[in-house]
């Protein structure tokens, strides 16, 4: 007869694994991370701690408040396309339309597909001179000289069109489950009443999927904030800093090979911008939750 105190070891002798791993591979990196904070250290040679001197630079470091003005551009512009094209496709997939399965796949299949690999596929798209949307383009006189897609006109624009086709997949996923769980009988009473599928949409459909919403944009705001990987591959950046977003300004800190140039490594002020940053997005997170929460509490 095993007695509790066995049965309590033999559970914790599973997550023991995972314990060890979340030590290992994320507390002992964000406790590093944290120490050099107050250290001026590149990478090599003898750390010097300096105390707040790496804070005191950051609110003086102009390109990294560029690099925050351009990643809420990029957000707010990913958010507020990818959501709505999540729903739109979610609510025409839950349909007893022929073939949705498969289309599902298709539409989910970004998610799961590695970023850089769609970042490489969106550059040969984009390619300034020979790429396949200039050459469409072109051979059905839309426009008379290729786009530079990449530029500094249009490159923020095409690194967000390139996110909102990564995200919507995962997006609709979600509002698919939450459409499943909203009982026929509602939409059938609301056709007896004379509803059509409009206010059936606006007045049903949506509130009911408030809670799945709440979550979404949740997850869209907290990833758009985040991302960079298909930007570091698209654009590196530039140019001119142009696609420049917060955590690609912070890992060009610690890898400084990015673009293609060699500068030197900045462990000690790469800590202290990466700590500004998590701020950032945990400021914007919590300010999202109470607004949500007064939303909830008003309706």
């Amino acid at each position: 007869m095993i007695n509790k105190v066995q049965r309590v070891s033999f559970a914790y002798s599973f997550l023991l694994p995972s314990f060890i791993l979340t030590a290992v591979l994320g507390l002992y990196p964000i406790g590093w991370a944290m120490r050099y904070m107050f250290y001026d250290y590149k990478g090599y040679g003898k750390e010097r701690f300096i105390g707040f001197e790496n804070f005191s630079q950051v609110f003086k470091d102009h390109e990294f408040w560029d690099s925050v003005v351009t990643t809420f551009k990029f957000a707010g512009g990913k958010v507020l396309l990818s959501i709505p094209l999540a729903l739109i496709l979610a609510v025409v997939l839950n349909k007893g339309l022929k073939g949705r399965n498969l289309l599902r796949a298709i539409y989910f299949m970004p998610t799961i597909i590695s970023s850089a690999v769609i970042a490489v596929v969106f550059f040969v798209i984009f390619n300034s001179y020979n790429g396949i949307l200039n050459q469409l383009l072109l051979k059905y006189h839309m426009i008379s000289k290729s786009i530079d897609w990449l530029g500094p006109e249009h490159a923020l624009l095409t690194v967000t069109l390139v996110a909102v086709w990564g995200a919507i997949g995962n997006y609709m996923l979600l509002f698919i489950a939450g459409l499943q769980n909203i009982p026929n009988d509602v939409y059938e009473s609301s056709s007896l009443d004379g509803a059509n599928k409009v206010q059936q949409f606006w007045y049903i459909t949506i509130p009911m999927l408030g809670p799945v919403l709440q979550i979404v944009i949740m997850l869209a705001i907290i990833n758009s904030l985040k991302g960079y990987e298909s930007i570091m591959v698209l654009t590196g950046g530039g140019p001119v800093g142009k696609t420049d977003v917060m955590y690609l300004y912070v890992y060009k800190l610690f890898f400084p090979f990015v673009d293609g140039t060699v500068v030197e490594q900045q462990i000690g002020y790469g800590s202290a911008v990466g700590f500004i940053t998590a701020i950032i997005v945990g400021i914007i997170t919590m300010l999202y939750f109470y607004f949500s929460k007064r939303l909830n509490r008003n309706f």
